[in-house]
């Protein structure tokens, strides 16, 4: 149902959120867009973030979650990760909008004199940036719809300028070309035995104060809502009972798409937006998937070896990703974190005990490489099912260059400057570069795989691209030393000759890649290479069984 924008202008929804945060707008917003493009609606999704960082690539993951990389090499809101994984649709640079880009923006015209001597305020010149973001993605490509998620809480101060902007589109887009969905907070009180509608009650209270009114209500719960509750809701918060669903605790995420469709949240949205409703969407895929995920017919233990352990949400695309990988080998991958930093040859055996496969997270600083180093070793040495991504993989390199060449000073560059054998090099484009924000090698790039190795098997194919997000390489002045004691280098890519993959040749399955898989698997498309993983650990797991 391809838009004409000649008769048929885009449609948008805004998702805000009130009460509290992380009640997760990302995940309803995501499951939306997979309901309207299941009934052939062109539908993309948009994050606007209120924080005043540029993007999230110089945050702490402790701070903001994942950062996550679309293909034109954005450094990206996790959200934007539910996105894909939920619709199959690559992002980019516009599908996330930070508070931060759009002052950079408005500040380098006025720098410019391109205000004319005005006073540049945040109304009207940031709200005009802003509206001119969320449109931006409708004149770059045509889509039916567009769905922007806004970032924070309905009454942050923060939050007020995008807000304000919303309020602006709607007047000028038309209020049948734009329609807001509100997810709200329904607490139960145990101490009463009851769920308050209160904050909900005062949530839209303090978004009517800002112009906007909703037109449909998520409430987010861990007890069923009744019909009643829906009815005092509807009635003090001017929307149609019809209109208020429910979003209640479920065991996946990939369940909320068919929960929200039970309540024709998307019947309710495109009957707001004065669109038709006559294809029913096909769900089948997905049905079966969610089936998957809830039955699976064994379980596999794998290692997650990292530092920001504390927080799952840093790795948050690796452990979707082998939530879809596991649903295809019909298994469930249960993922144990591991921190890096409180890993060493005294407790290395007891914490990777009974793991069928051992997975060395990405990550940057020197802050438990060792641990990380030792992983690898272990997963060398006991034959388990290895998988190592970008700093990673340069752990997996540097504990192979110590304890099989032979240089037991053998480092990256990043973490020592006085190592002789810097097996990982800081890259050439990188040296003399000073930012942090946005330098590094990001986004897309291609890559040859070797005929027959399995990295090459896992893919079916030699020619494939992957998303990057590094500062630092393979040294390739060491390439034939490691090739030759059976660490071969199994993935280049064809422009700069850069290792992108390696993988070892006496082991049933240890494989680093300097690129990142996990950006790009999807509930639809699980990502080869976490498929064949898993593949591998259960194979082992089943060996080990037999012993």
């Amino acid at each position: 149902m391809a838009n004409d924008n000649t008769t048929k202008p885009t449609k948008y929804i805004f998702v805000t959120g009130g009460v509290a945060s992380s009640l997760g707008k990302g995940i309803i917003a995501a499951s939306l867009a997979r309901l309207l493009q299941a009934r052939g609606y062109s539908v993309t999704n948009q994050k606007l973030d209120p924080y005043i960082n540029v993007d999230p690539g110089t945050l702490n993951p402790y701070e903001h979650g994942e950062c996550y990389v679309t293909e034109d090499g954005a450094e990206t809101d996790l959200d934007l990760g539910h996105y894909e994984r939920f619709t199959s649709i690559p992002t980019s640079q516009a599908n996330n909008v930070t508070t931060g880009r759009i002052y950079q923006t408005v500040i380098n015209k006025e720098r410019r004199g391109d205000y004319l001597g005005k006073t540049v305020q945040v109304i009207p010149h940031i709200t005009d940036e802003i509206k001119r973001r969320i449109q931006l993605l409708g004149s770059k490509k045509q889509y039916d719809i567009i769905i922007t998620e806004i970032g924070g809480t309905v009454g942050d101060i923060e939050s007020l300028p995008y807000i304000e902007a919303v309020r602006q589109l709607r007047y000028s887009l038309g209020y049948q070309n734009t329609a807001i969905i509100h997810l709200t907070l329904i607490p139960y009180m145990s101490a009463s035995g009851e769920l308050k509608t209160k904050p909900t009650q005062h949530s839209v209270k303090a978004l009517l104060e800002n112009g906007l009114q909703p037109d449909i209500l998520v409430l987010r719960t861990e007890k069923h809502i009744t019909e009643e509750i829906k009815r005092k809701v509807a009635l003090f918060c001017n929307v149609d009972q019809n209109a208020v669903m429910e979003s209640i605790d479920v065991p996946t995420i990939y369940e909320v798409p068919l929960k929200m469709h039970e309540q024709h949240l998307d019947e309710v949205t495109l009957a707001k937006l004065n669109l038709p409703t006559v294809q029913e969407p096909d769900l089948k895929d997905w049905i079966e998937f969610v089936k998957r995920v809830k039955n699976p017919k064994t379980v596999i233990n794998i290692a997650l070896v990292g530092k920001y352990t504390e927080l799952p949400d840093a790795y948050k695309s690796i452990s979707e990703s082998f939530i879809h990988a596991g649903a295809t080998n019909h298994v469930k991958a249960k993922v144990h974190y591991i921190n890096s930093e409180l890993l060493d040859e005294r407790n290395i055996d007891e914490k990777l005990q009974g793991m069928s496969g051992i997975l060395v997270a990405p990550g940057f600083g020197f802050r438990g490489v060792e641990g990380k180093i030792l992983a690898a070793k272990f997963a060398r040495e006991k034959k388990i099912p290895f998988l190592g991504i970008c700093l990673g993989m340069q752990c997996a390199v540097i504990e192979f260059a110590r304890n099989v060449l032979g240089y037991a000073d053998a480092n990256s560059a990043e973490m020592s400057n006085t190592t002789k054998h810097p097996v990982i090099d800081l890259m050439e484009e990188q040296k003399g570069i000073q930012d942090k924000g946005g330098t590094m090698r990001l986004g897309a790039y291609p890559c040859q795989l070797t005929p027959g190795s399995k990295v090459q098997q896992a893919y079916g194919t030699e020619h494939i691209s992957e998303r990057h997000r590094h500062r630092y390489e393979f040294n390739n002045e060491f390439l034939n030393e490691f090739a030759a004691k059976g660490m071969k280098p199994v993935g280049i890519n064809p422009d700069s000759n850069l290792v992108e993959a390696v993988e070892l040749e006496d082991h049933p399955w240890f494989v680093g890649v300097q690129f990142h898989p996990e950006y790009k698997s999807t509930v639809l498309y699980p990502h080869p290479l976490f498929v064949a993983f898993v593949k591998a650990a259960i194979e082992q797991s089943e060996q080990s069984e037999k012993q």
